[in-house]
C-alpha cells in the first residue's frame, strides 16, 4: 500500500516563476521517478487556502528522501495520515552552507536560483548513476557561468565546482563577491589569481580557491574547489583534457549576455555558439556524465539543439517528463531545458 505525501513549495520573489513552479515540480519529481522509481500520482492539490504538490510511493527510503530533500522549490514535506491531518517529514538536503550564498547577489540577467537548482537536479539524475549526487563530490562544470550562480549552487551541494566565462567585468564581480563572503563567514580557505596562459600564449584569467566550512575540514584534507577561467568557452578541452567532469549544466544566451569569439568576431546567437560549443564540452564531460542546458526556446527549436547534441554523441532524454519544463521568463523568452547523457 503506498502513502500518500505533500510537498509545500518555497515562495519566490519571482512573481512569473512562482506561477509555474507547482508544474515544474511535478515535472522534477516525474524526472526523479524516471531515474530511481517509485514515486507515482503526481499532481496538485490544496489545503487550508495552500497549494501543495502530492505524489504517492510504497516507501520513503532513505534514498528516495534525500533526494526528494533536494527539489528545486521544496519548502516542507509531510506525509498525508488523514484527509485534513499532516504530519512534518524531517528533510535532509546536502546544503552545506547559508542560503546568501544564493541570494546575495543581484543583477540583471541573473538566472533564478530556484531553476538553476533545478537544472542541476535534473542533469544529475540523468547520469549513468543517479545517486551520485548524494555519494560522492562531483565536479561541475558550468562553461557560460556569467557571474556564477551555477558554481554557488555546486557550492551549496559540496561539490567542485569550476565556471568558464567570456567577459572579464563578470569575472571580476565573481571574485569580488566569492572572496568577500568567503572572508565574511570565516570560512578557512585559499585563493589564487593570475593570467591563464596555454603554451605561452595568454587565454584570459584565472581564479582558484580551496576551501572547506571549518578549519578542521580544511586540515584534513576534507576540503572543496572552486575554479573560474575568463576565457573563451571553445578552450575548455585545451584548458581542462578529456573527461575532466561528471556534470556540464549552463543557462545558454538569450541573445546578450554570452557569447563565443569565433574569427575574431563576439558571437551571441545560441545557436550558433551551441553548435560550435558542444562537441568541445562533450570532450572534457566523463563517460556516463551528464550535460543540461537551458535556453531560449523562441529563438532556437528544440529539435534543433536536440540535433547538435545528437551530432555531438550525446544521448538526449527524450519525451516526458523532460518535454514538460518549459516555461515564461517575460514576453521575449520562453526559458526550457535539455538533459543528454554521455555514454559510458
Amino acid at each position: 500500500m503506498s502513502s500518500e505525501y505533500l510537498i509545500l513549495q518555497l515562495p519566490s520573489a519571482n512573481r512569473v516563476y512562482a506561477e509555474d513552479a507547482p508544474r515544474l515540480m511535478r515535472a522534477e519529481l516525474a524526472a526523479f521517478s524516471e531515474a530511481v522509481g517509485g514515486i507515482a500520482d503526481i499532481d496538485d492539490v490544496e489545503l487550508g487556502g495552500l497549494r501543495y504538490v502530492r505524489f504517492t510511493t510504497p516507501e520513503l527510503t532513505e534514498q528516495r528522501l534525500a533526494l526528494l530533500s533536494n527539489a528545486s522549490s521544496l519548502y516542507g514535506l509531510f506525509e498525508r495520515v488523514q484527509p485534513d491531518l499532516l504530519r512534518p517529514v524531517r528533510i535532509r538536503p546536502l546544503d552545506k552552507f547559508d542560503s546568501d550564498l544564493l541570494t546575495i547577489q543581484k543583477y540583471s540577467g541573473k538566472t533564478n536560483e530556484q531553476f538553476t537548482r533545478l537544472l542541476l537536479n535534473v542533469t544529475c539524475l540523468a547520469m549513468a548513476e543517479p545517486l551520485a549526487m548524494l555519494r560522492r563530490p562531483l565536479h561541475v562544470l558550468d562553461p557560460l557561468c556569467g557571474r556564477g550562480t551555477t558554481l554557488n549552487q555546486a557550492m551549496m551541494y559540496g561539490f567542485d565546482a569550476t565556471g568558464v566565462e567570456l567577459l572579464e567585468r563578470d569575472f571580476e564581480a565573481y571574485e569580488r563577491f566569492i572572496k568577500t563572503w568567503l572572508r565574511t563567514k570565516r570560512f578557512k580557505h585559499t585563493a589564487e589569481s593570475g593570467q591563464l596562459r596555454r603554451q605561452k600564449h595568454k587565454l584570459g584569467r584565472r581564479l582558484d580557491i580551496t576551501y572547506a566550512p571549518t578549519k578542521e575540514e580544511f586540515k584534513a584534507g576534507r576540503s572543496r574547489t572552486l575554479s573560474f577561467r575568463a576565457t573563451d568557452t571553445l578552450h575548455v578541452d585545451e584548458i581542462f583534457g578529456r573527461h575532466a567532469f561528471d556534470v556540464i549544466v549552463t543557462d545558454a544566451p538569450y541573445g546578450v549576455q554570452h557569447g563565443s569569439r569565433q574569427s575574431g568576431e563576439l558571437q551571441r546567437s545560441p545557436r550558433d555558439l551551441l553548435a560550435a560549443a558542444v562537441p568541445v564540452w562533450t570532450r572534457v564531460l566523463k563517460p556516463g556524465g551528464a550535460l543540461g542546458i537551458s535556453w531560449n526556446d523562441l529563438v532556437l527549436p528544440r529539435a534543433e539543439l536536440l540535433d547538435i547534441l545528437s551530432r555531438a554523441g550525446l544521448k538526449p532524454r527524450e519525451g516526458a517528463p523532460y518535454e514538460q519544463f518549459a516555461h515564461r521568463v517575460d514576453h521575449a523568452i520562453v526559458r526550457d531545458l535539455v538533459v543528454a547523457t554521455k555514454p559510458a
